[in-house]
């Protein structure tokens, strides 16, 4: 007879019968903590006979039913912890319950469990049972305190004394060498395995046993994250061996970065032959628990591996003669002045005795890497699931131009975002590309855009089909997600775009998303899951007989002609951890093969021959953060996201001032099939973003915080600057007329949150200060700039056209950046035009068309609203003419505008 992992005392009485709720936690981790923290004020009260005793127990009981089933996913505090918490509550010795809670939830807080194995004798002042099974006493095995820690999830239907084998066998095979320490959690089903994963970011291994059932006992919300849209029927008659395998995948695609292992009783030949690539290794029925227990560690190692982050520390820490260039090699500049010495004490000496130009001595060369570099990159491309990655040590502008030279030709014809990173349109002058510029979806009332709707990549693709310039496309560039959080559907966008030209070639600008990858339901939009997907589908027999049948075929690549074509340009040090300036490039290009020289040209171009070796050194540990803690911590990134829009609207006062704009804002109904216009919804949960997430053209990223400060009469330059930075400290990331952007990140903590809320709750009390108090005058005041921040915003202008000298015809829109450009660097081809003066639109009046000489980019919203070749239209003067802000690139406040003279443009060849 099989025994339950978890047995809990009938004794305690749970509300929910159907299984607990997960509220509306996003995380729920979250609401483990948060229930463990009121759990111990309650019991502190119930303790101490403070309030109504009925009601605290009934409180009490209610948090033990809870945690209940979460616990059973944790090995801290474990069953036989946690059993001895139900025993004193059913006992009611409410002085040592209230004494152990309060121990879990200071180890839990401070997580000290991860550094000593706590026992239940470590914790509860009297335990009347001092026998500790082995898995409780981690901690106290020599030589182990401090090593990192994880969790090693068992799938195994077993009986008690099954699992204590279990923990025994892997206990013996522990070494005091082991650079590791981890715990057992044994779960009895293929549901409880899926429900652990997503739950449990301590978990880093996964152990299947061959024959486990498919039901959990437990109806948790969590299942339906990896559920959702898969034949649970199916799954449950699956034998065996398919139902092991199908868990693998459904492992693998929720958390790839997991090591997951098969145990099995049937014939390993023949299991090992049937398995997938989800399995790192086959064991036969646990024969060698050494075996199992160094697979484990070695999983774990290649993730935490560094290898040049490892090289560089071992080069800094060796005696080194130094006549080569850099004096301040190894601190010697610094450590010999009398002048400058405060450099290294605010520095510290590592980062100096880590400064080198050397190549050799156990280092690298990033432009031709052969050692600690091409592994670390490898294990790069491994993390964020591309077939080859690329440290730029740059930034994104400078890994967006390596891609766009590497890719494109002259006279090739690329589709662009308009409202891409200004680097997109510099390239294009760099690459003599033909550009068709793709306008998004404007939100007038907030002066930003959204994104570009499918519908109008389709129309530019089929226009240049039916003109006969088919061939010469090449290349389309997005950003995804855009600036203000807007995400596209790539695998949609590739497939649509693929049915009509399939060859070619896809830039995901994803300088803000490179968090994705490491975020199950996020994951799915991003450039590399989305060719990794369509790749596969379309080498696929199913998807042939589909392609077969199909009688309209005008939205299915042909699979004999398909070729997945992508690249993504990531800002690591925008949203993971990296030193500023560190950014990578992700290729899965099936004929990369076909463009590698070009790209090794390329990557030769516009990368130094002198590197920085400490932004190198902080991608490769960023890289390993994210493999072993990503989960965590980007799951916490989008609670804390959740909680500060939770905050400001449920607050009467915060969300009379302000508000955070929504998905109903930002992104039109027609993009949003699903409807969705709130993230949590208490009757269907979190399903209704599962859908949208899945189906929808368009999503917003809940961690782009558009905060909407219209009501203040505020313009946003001023509300950034006076309000939020002098006043409170607070950096944001952008602002419009009306708004403010902020973001959360995996370093956002709960206390920052705290401090954004309280200065807002500051600010809104001012404002309402200043309302009650104003005068007649001051409010007529008032009213004028709520008018200029919400009512009298110029309308977002789309962009007009290239001139005609930059045009091959009028059929098609596409326009030569390149030639334009070269012709704006002659001072005697050009002359100025100021804004603010009327010489501009008597010009205008006049017909004449002004025609840009240079880039022009106002800083928000960053990029070119003007290019060279462009026609000035009186809806771009007049949106520059309003805009908040001061900084305007390519503008020159003491000339104007610079653009081409009617005569360099009538003395240019057609």
């Amino acid at each position: 007879m099989n025994q339950k992992v978890f047995t809990p005392t009938p004794a305690v009485k749970t509300p929910q019968a159907q299984g607990p709720s997960l509220s509306g936690h996003y995380l729920s981790s979250r609401l483990r903590f948060d229930t463990w923290n009121q759990l111990k004020i309650a019991a502190s009260h119930l303790a101490a006979g403070h309030g109504d005793a009925a009601r605290l127990r009934q409180e009490v009981g209610r948090g033990i039913g809870l945690l209940e089933p979460i616990e059973s996913y944790w090995a801290f505090p474990g069953r036989v912890i946690f059993e001895q918490v139900v025993r004193l509550f059913d006992d009611g010795h409410y002085h040592r319950l209230s004494y152990l809670v309060q121990r879990i939830v200071r180890a839990l807080t401070s997580r000290s469990y991860r550094k000593r194995g706590l026992t239940l004798a470590d914790l509860d002042e009297s335990a009347d049972d001092g026998a500790e099974p082995a898995s409780q006493s981690g901690g106290q095995r020599a030589g182990i305190i401090d090593r990192p820690y994880f969790e090693v999830l068992v799938v195994d239907d077993t009986n008690y004394e099954g699992e204590q084998a279990l923990r025994e066998g892997l206990e013996a095979a522990r070494r005091p060498e082991d650079p590791f320490q981890y715990e057992v959690v044994v779960v009895p089903s293929f549901e409880d395995a899926l429900i652990a994963v997503l739950m449990n970011f301590n978990i880093q291994a996964v152990v299947v046993r061959y024959g486990m059932p498919f039901r959990s006992r437990h109806q948790l919300e969590v299942l339906k994250h990896c559920l959702h849209g898969l034949d649970e029927e199916r799954l449950e008659s699956l034998d065996p061996t398919e139902r092991a395998t199908m868990l693998g995948k459904l492992i693998a695609e929720q958390r790839p970065e997991l090591d997951t292992y098969l145990v099995t009783d049937v014939s390993l030949e023949d299991t090992a032959g049937e398995r997938t690539s989800a399995f790192r290794r086959v064991f036969y029925q646990q024969e060698d628990y050494l075996e199992l227990h160094l697979s484990l560690l070695r999983g774990v190692r290649s993730r935490f591996n560094t290898p040049f982050f490892k090289a560089l520390r071992e080069y800094a820490e060796q005696p080194t003669g130094v006549f080569h260039a850099m004096p301040i090699s190894r601190g010697k500049s610094i450590i010999k002045s009398n002048w400058i010495q405060d450099m290294a004490r605010f520095y510290g000496m590592n980062i100096f005795l880590a400064e080198t130009s050397a190549t050799s001595g156990g280092l690298d060369s990033l432009l031709d890497p052969h050692g600690p570099i091409k592994e670390a990159q490898a294990l790069m491309a491994r993390a964020f699931g591309s077939r080859k990655s690329y440290f730029v040590t740059n930034g994104t502008t400078a890994a967006n131009k390596i891609v766009s030279q590497a890719l494109v030709r002259p006279g090739d014809i690329v589709l662009i975002d308009r409202d891409c990173h200004k680097s997109h349109h510099y390239s294009m002058a760099l690459t003599g590309a033909q550009v068709v510029y793709l306008d998004a979806y404007p939100l007038h009332d907030y002066s930003m855009y959204g994104a570009v709707p499918l519908q109008e990549i389709r129309k530019s693709l089929l226009e240049l089909k039916a003109a006969g310039k088919l061939e010469r496309v090449r290349l389309i560039i997005l950003t995804n997600c855009t600036f203000d959080g807007i995400v596209y559907h790539p695998l949609r966008v590739m497939e649509q775009c693929l049915a009509i030209k399939p060859d070619l070639l896809f830039l995901w600008d994803e300088a803000w998303f490179a968090f994705a990858r490491f975020a199950p339901t996020y994951r799915r939009r991003t450039a590399m899951y989305a060719a990794k997907f369509l790749q596969e589908k379309y080498r696929s027999a199913e998807y042939a007989e589909e392609f077969a049948r199909s009688t309209d075929k005008s939205l299915l690549p042909d699979p004999a002609q398909v070729r997945v074509r992508v690249y993504a340009t990531q800002s690591t040090h925008k949203t993971l951890t990296s030193l500023r300036q560190g950014s990578m490039i992700h290729v899965h290009d099936q004929d990369f093969q076909r463009v590698e020289g070009a790209f090794r040209d390329a990557y030769m171009t516009h990368t130094s021959t002198s590197p920085n070796y400490q932004i190198l050194a902080s991608l490769d540990i960023g890289r390993r953060q994210v493999e072993l803690e990503g989960f965590e911590l980007v799951g916490k990134q989008i609670e804390m996201a959740f909680t500060l829009r939770e905050q400001i609207k449920l607050h009467p006062l915060l969300a009379k001032w302000f508000g955070f704009l929504t998905m109903r804002q930002m992104i039109p109904a027609q993009f949003r099939p699903s409807g969705m216009e709130m993230y949590y919804n208490p009757e269907l949960g979190w399903s209704a973003m599962l859908d949208a997430w899945e189906n929808d053209e368009f999503v917003l990223d809940p961690t782009r915080l558009t905060l909407y400060i219209g009501k203040t009469g505020v313009d946003g330059d001023t509300f950034k600057k006076k309000y939020l930075m002098d006043r409170h400290g607070i950096q944001v990331n952008k602002t419009t007329m009306n708004s403010v952007l902020f973001m959360t990140n995996i370093g956002t903590t709960r206390s920052s949150v705290a401090h954004l809320i309280d200065a807002l709750v500051d600010l809104a009390n001012e404002f309402e200060q200043e309302l009650e108090d104003a005068s007649p005058s001051r409010q007529r005041a008032r009213a004028r700039a709520l008018q200029r921040v919400t009512a009298q915003l110029p309308p977002l202008p789309d962009f007009s056209r290239f001139h005609k000298r930059f045009r091959d015809g009028d059929a098609t829109p596409e326009g030569d950046i390149r030639s334009a450009y070269f012709l704006g660097t002659d001072e005697d081809n050009c002359e100025y035009f100021r804004i603010d003066e009327d010489d501009i639109d008597l010009a205008m009046r006049g017909g004449r068309e002004l025609v840009a000489a240079s880039f022009l980019t106002p800083y928000p919203p960053g990029f070119p609203v003007l290019v060279p070749g462009q026609i000035v239209s009186r809806e771009i003067l007049q949106y520059l003419r309003a805009l908040d802000t001061k900084e305007i690139h390519g503008y020159q406040a003491d000339l104007g505008i610079r653009v081409f003279q009617a005569a360099a443009l009538e003395g240019m060849n057609p």
